[in-house]
């Protein structure tokens, strides 16, 4: 088994999670296919006149999108197969699937996934086309940017976005965007599964997704194969607000854990500053808890622990407190402007914010503009066995699953897909709450309201940290307007990885090389760590010396065994050896050979008295040889010579029986005939 991590993502790992190669079995497997659209600061919004910002070192031009992942697994070759873990995972995937070598490739994803990124990719392709209208189309060969005093610019752009990256002029990784077309394409090849579905692909592998707690559709993957099982973990939460929880039960006992959560790296335990129009996020929110559980813990304080609420509590007040501040922008007599993509966390915002007009009375609209807004709005709505537990039970009891449904039927929230829309138009009022998921702050009605906003001081822009905020503001500066830097959990946190393997028990865990001094190997631990860093191939030593082998019921029925002793039967089958949903199966050979016409296999130890009386009944002389010991146990060698009709030796130990002749044919057959006629045959 080899492993190859093609990009370790980048913000927190909630837009761009990391991506895998995983060779196994023979197969090719990529896991998940991002795009970065981080790499989009680099290039300047649609021009909206001369009141734009300073966008002067930014690129005027249709952009490229950057994905790692894709350009690398186009260089591997072929795939068998893409699983994907979430929705921002599969939105790289048409720049693959449109390649000629990924005609026959597979792709597994949630249904709640599946439509969510299509949603998304589709909405992508939509803003794109702001710049296709401004600049022109693109063309075959590459764009004049690549070349030049641009060209610096862009590189310089991108090592600050991706400083890991620096040194990396050739620029490989950005590629112009798909069609509509192209995820038609790509959206043929998906294979939709369930939580706790079990799929076998290729008859090799058994794959089963989990719910990851993260988000909607997100998951967790299970690859079972005959030699092997392996756990694929990307971010997850334990308890989530509005996701199904964690399903971290049905991930136990596999041999090797893919740890693939990078949020403990991200902003989330740093205390980040944006300049000076932030308004600071609770820091005790954002603190890190490096101090490991003690491993002589049961497993159920250790469950209990891993389970508790506090990653909701923490995430509550997060809410509230942008909340707060919603409120008092507005009060002051400002509008604010939420550019985020989190489905969750904008669920929740509604919820509370439902809450917060109501106690208060205030009466201010809530737009949200997206060209997928009213589409995703109802889909949460109908898919409750995808939702947690409390979610579930509103459902039983008459609620509304989410705090947007009143919102609605007061007519509080609207929906729109444009800005242009004539409904909306008509409906604007200021101040206003406007949500819309372009959170790179480079297209779609972000980027004209928050040149229409940051002029006010009395607005507030919600900004998620996790980005290059000097980058994503330049086009609008000089700002007036105020800038929330907000952070989400986004992961695992760190002080629940050990307990959580330990809960997992794997035999091997696959860590990333840059949190290594997050989760330090320690003594008398009952897994190993294998560490591996971003375009680098680790070889995955073996975790089965041995294997279990299945018979179908046809080969077990045809077999005709034989009493060796009190706890042993024996039998023969002439069968195929095969694979069936990820074990080795032995099937009957369709011609089995008639009993008479086999040749027997003998087994047993070899009594030397009764072999030299058998061999003396067929005429062959011969005696034990004058130098052995024969008073001497049973358990010693004994030898009986040959002399006629040819000369042989025949030694027998407890362990072995080994015949010595000329190249006598004859007597040689003799010997056999006689050691078959005390030995027993199957």
């Amino acid at each position: 088994m080899k492993l190859t991590c093609l990009d370790t993502g980048g913000d927190d790992g909630y837009y761009t999670p990391a991506s895998h190669l995983l060779e196994m079995e023979g197969l090719r497997i990529l896991l998940d296919c991002p795009v970065d659209l981080s790499a989009l600061t680099a290039f300047s919004p649609v021009p909206l006149g001369a009141s734009a910002g300073d966008a002067g070192d930014l690129i005027h031009a249709v952009p490229y999108y950057r994905s790692p992942t894709a350009v690398a697994a186009a260089k591997a070759g072929g795939l068998d197969a893409v699983l994907v873990s979430s929705a921002t995972g599969l939105l790289g995937l048409p720049l693959l699937t449109r390649l000629p070598g990924f005609v026959n490739t597979k792709v597994y994803v949630t249904e709640v996934a599946a439509r969510i990124g299509r949603l998304m990719m589709t909405e992508l392709v939509e803003m794109h086309c702001e710049f296709v209208r401004c600049y022109g189309p693109g063309r075959d060969q590459a764009p004049v940017w690549m070349e030049g005093e641009k060209l610096k610019k862009l590189l310089s752009a991108l090592q600050k976005i991706m400083p890991e990256d620096e040194g990396n002029t050739n620029l490989a990784s950005l590629m112009p965007l798909y069609s509509l077309e192209n995820i038609e394409e790509c959206t043929q090849k998906v294979q939709h599964v369930k939580y706790g579905e079990e799929v076998c692909f290729n008859g090799i592998l058994m794959l089963k997704a989990s719910s990851s707690g993260l988000e909607l559709g997100n998951c967790v993957w299970t690859i079972k194969g005959p030699r092997a099982s392996m756990t694929y973990l990307p971010s997850s939460i334990f308890v989530s607000a509005h996701a199904l929880d964690f399903d971290y039960s049905s991930l136990k006992g596999n041999d090797i854990i893919l740890f693939s959560d990078f949020s403990s790296l991200n902003g989330m335990y740093d205390n980040c500053k944006m300049g000076e129009h932030v308004v600071d996020e609770i820091d005790g929110f954002l603190a890190c808890d490096s101090v490991f559980r003690d491993d002589g813990i049961d497993e159920d304080e250790n469950i209990k622990y891993l389970c508790s609420n506090d990653d909701i509590t923490e995430e509550i007040e997060r809410i509230s407190f942008i909340s707060s501040c919603i409120t008092d922008a507005i009060n002051s007599g400002g509008s604010v402007l939420i550019p985020i993509g989190r489905l969750g966390v904008v669920l929740l915002l509604l919820e509370h914010m439902s809450e917060t007009l109501h106690s208060s009375n205030m009466k201010v609209p809530i737009f949200m503009i997206s060209e997928t807004a009213e589409e995703i709005i109802a889909f949460t709505n109908a898919l409750p066995e995808w939702l947690c537990k409390s979610r579930q039970e509103k459902l039983f009891s008459g609620e509304a699953l989410f705090g947007h449904v009143k919102l609605l039927k007061e007519g509080k929230l609207s929906l729109f897909p444009h800005l242009y829309s004539k409904g909306l138009l008509a409906a604007w009022k200021e101040p206003c709450i406007v949500f819309c998921p372009h959170w790179i702050l480079r297209h779609g009605p972000a980027v004209h309201l928050l040149h229409r906003w940051r002029a006010d001081k009395r607005c507030l822009l919600v900004l998620e940290q996790g980005v290059d905020a000097e980058l994503t503001l330049k086009p609008f500066m000089p700002l007036a307007i105020q800038v929330l830097g907000c952070s989400f959990l986004s992961g695992i946190k760190v002080e629940k990885i050990n307990p959580l393997l330990g809960l997992l028990k794997p035999k091997l865990v696959l860590f990333p090389e840059g949190q290594k001094s997050l989760c330090p190997a320690r003594e008398k631990q009952p897994w190993s760590f294998l560490y591996y860093s971003k375009g680098k191939t680790v070889e995955v030593p073996n975790m089965r010396e041995e294997f279990d082998v299945c018979l179908t019921t046809e080969a077990a029925f045809g077999l005709q065994p034989m009493q060796l002793d009190k706890t042993t039967a024996v039998a023969r089958l002439k069968a195929k050896l095969l694979l069936s949903n990820g074990q080795y199966v032995l099937a009957a050979a369709k011609n089995q050979l008639d009993q008479s016409e086999r040749h027997l296999l003998h087994r047993g130890t070899v009594d030397a008295s009764h072999l030299l009386s058998a061999l003396q009944e067929k005429g062959i002389v011969c005696s034990f040889s004058a130098d052995a010991d024969n008073s001497a146990p049973t358990d010693r060698e004994r030898v009986i010579s040959i002399t006629s009709p040819g000369e042989a030796v025949v030694k027998m130990t407890s362990e072995r029986t080994t015949i010595y002749c000329d190249d006598d044919a004859k007597i040689a057959e003799h010997i056999c005939d006689a050691l078959r006629s005390i030995c027993n045959g199957i």
